[in-house]
């Protein structure tokens, strides 16, 4: 049995760009930022950030363009993924990414922000239908990581 699965709660570091594929898919990536804090053996308090770099497919990719952006608190699941591609002047490059299957909005809007620019609201007008019901309102208490039962 094998298992390839990656679940990520963080930050994001850029807003999300997305294209489509000449086949018309259509794909978003984004950087997520995670950190972790300890205390070094002389008690003082350290932090290692993490950058990940995350892609996302069809509806999930349109909706992380039109809901997502810098800064905002995501969690993110899906399965880690390494690309290998010969660049123009002939190296070899690769890029270890993961392929979101899930993204769920764990922050609540801005401070001082109208609804008209709250970030719950889509960046793009967008029919009603088209809201998944996970972002359609923000929830009424903050969410805290360890309430997450897994």
């Amino acid at each position: 049995m094998n298992l390839n699965r990656a679940q990520l709660i963080g930050n994001l570091t850029r807003d999300p760009e997305t294209r489509t594929t000449p086949n018309g898919q259509t794909v978003s990536s984004f950087g997520v930022a995670t950190s972790s804090t300890w205390k070094d053996a002389s008690g003082q308090k350290q932090e290692r950030v993490e950058f990940h770099n995350i892609v996302a497919w069809g509806k999930l990719a349109e909706i992380c363009q039109q809901y997502l952006g810098k800064g905002r608190k995501v969690f993110v699941e899906g399965r880690i993924q390494t690309r290998e591609w010969q660049a123009t002047d002939g190296a070899k490059k690769n890029r270890t990414e993961i392929v979101a299957e899930n993204m769920i909005m764990l922050d609540k809007a801005p401070q001082g922000q109208g609804a008209a620019n709250a970030s719950w609201a889509p960046k793009a007008a967008a029919p009603a239908a088209d809201v998944p019901a996970m972002a359609s309102a923000p929830a009424e208490e903050e969410i805290k990581v360890e309430d997450i039962p897994f």
